[in-house]
């Protein structure tokens, strides 16, 4: 895909609705494959990511096909995958193979695994581990990485795991490790992640069972071989995908944009407590529940930002908008400084050199302190006028659209092609609210 310029336009108004949640996406068809009977998912992310995950399943021997908007995912019950007979292709997607890689474990089934040269890239050892202790052998490339090689294990053993750094991925490919495993598996977690994964097992009939560990963090137990049994999931929006219009709508005078039906869980809301926290006007309204889930309205109205200083235990509740929280400190005046960010060496890019070089390169001034990254705000527009290397990371290039849609002169990235792997439609609705896109004058 060419090039793509975003510039400064009118203000954004409208009411709109996002894609599906990418994370409740990846878990609703995992967990219906694990299932006994027909699950019907509604609102499912339609996004590369997703669609790996679909494919994948179906190579294991399980049926899913959609009936207008709805997904049907037909499951074969826990420990019923099989074996598939060709190299499983995941694409950009490290949820799908972190998560699939608990999945098979603990099944009787071998499979080889791969992905793009981004995900080929990135560590798995950290899952690799735990699930080595639970009996899954595996044949991977140097240092632990892709393509992989995955022998479950006819014999599983369940373990209690104390996380060593805060992984909603890795705690979740253990729990589902745990599904096919005798007994009790548990994990133990500083740091609280969002519990995507053992909410969802609950609707599904799993005993999941969550204590406050003392000093913090929680103690989470599953109780292995359940039935599960096949439930029906509405798909809130992903409020990763809401940040961008929101944030946009923030920076740029007179705009008022709500975004309906997006998810709220509070373990997944990092960004809007630090947003507020810089002065933003942010309203929730019609909040409910959907399986487990928070969901509701958001509204976010034009006003001037102030920086602010974001912890680093924030980091679990916000880990994917650092980008685009990093964009709306350049806007803001003062200092803002995200703290703790060593992970964003490891996502799809290293998104903490990234955020550094593409804020410099607009004219905002940008340091790394340690784990932390340091922006002085320019308290209005920036100057822009940089192209930006996004290094075929979706948030990355949606997070510098959103910052050429206020800056002086426009903001390029280098090829928007890795958009569609989360948010398909993003430029469609983007533009519909009044956003201003097009290809970059050579």
């Amino acid at each position: 895909m060419h090039k793509l310029a975003s510039q400064s336009g009118s203000s954004l108004t409208g009411k709109i609705r996002v894609p599906g949640d990418k994370s409740i996406s990846h878990r609703a068809l995992m967990f219906g494959a694990s299932a006994v009977g027909e699950t019907r998912i509604t609102g499912l992310l339609e996004a590369e990511d997703v669609l790996r995950t679909s494919s994948a399943l179906r190579s294991f021997g399980v049926s899913i096909k959609r009936a207008g908007e709805v997904w049907c995912v037909n499951g074969v019950g826990v420990g019923g995958f099989a074996s598939p007979p060709d190299v499983i292709d995941l694409g950009n997607s490290g949820t799908a193979a972190r998560l699939l890689m608990g999945l098979l474990s603990t099944q009787n089934v071998t499979a080889h695994l791969t992905g793009d040269a981004s995900l080929r890239s990135r560590p798995m050892e950290r899952v690799i581990e735990p699930l080595s202790r639970m009996g899954a052998n595996f044949n991977f490339m140097g240092s632990g990485r892709m393509p992989i090689v995955v022998h479950g294990s006819a014999e599983p053993i369940p373990i209690e795991y104390n996380m060593p750094v805060p992984s909603a991925q890795v705690k979740s490919a253990i729990l589902l490790a745990g599904l096919s495993a005798p007994g009790k598996t548990i994990v133990n977690e500083r740091s609280a992640t969002r519990d995507h994964t053992e909410n969802m097992l609950r609707s599904f009939g799993a005993n999941v069972v969550v204590d406050t560990l003392r000093g913090g963090g929680k103690r989470i137990e599953l109780e292995g071989y359940p039935e599960l049994v096949a439930t029906d999931v509405t798909v809130p929006g992903d409020p990763s995908s809401a940040a961008y219009p929101g944030v946009a709508a923030l920076l740029l005078p007179g705009s008022d944009v709500t975004i309906e039906h997006v998810g709220l869980n509070s373990l997944r809301t990092g960004l809007f407590k630090t947003l507020v926290d810089m002065g933003a006007d942010i309203e929730f309204q019609n909040k409910r529940d959907s399986a487990g889930e928070l969901i509701g309205d958001i509204t976010f109205r034009y006003r001037p930002l102030r920086g602010t200083h974001v912890p680093a235990d924030r980091a679990p509740s916000m880990i994917d908008e650092y980008p685009i929280a990093a964009i709306a400190g350049a806007f803001a005046s003062g200092e803002t400084r995200l703290c703790g960010l060593g992970e964003l060496r490891v996502k799809e890019s290293d998104r903490f050199s990234g955020i550094i070089d593409g804020l410099n390169a607009c004219g905002v001034s940008a340091r790394a302190d340690k784990d932390d990254i340091v922006i002085e705000g320019c308290g209005g527009p920036p100057t822009g006028s940089a192209e930006i290397a996004t290094k075929l990371d979706h948030r990355m290039a949606m997070s510098f659209l959103v910052m050429g849609m206020g800056t002086q002169s426009p903001v390029v990235i280098d090829n928007a092609a890795a958009i569609g792997t989360s948010f398909p439609g993003f430029l469609d609705l983007m533009t519909g609210l009044g956003g201003n896109f097009g290809l970059p004058d050579e």
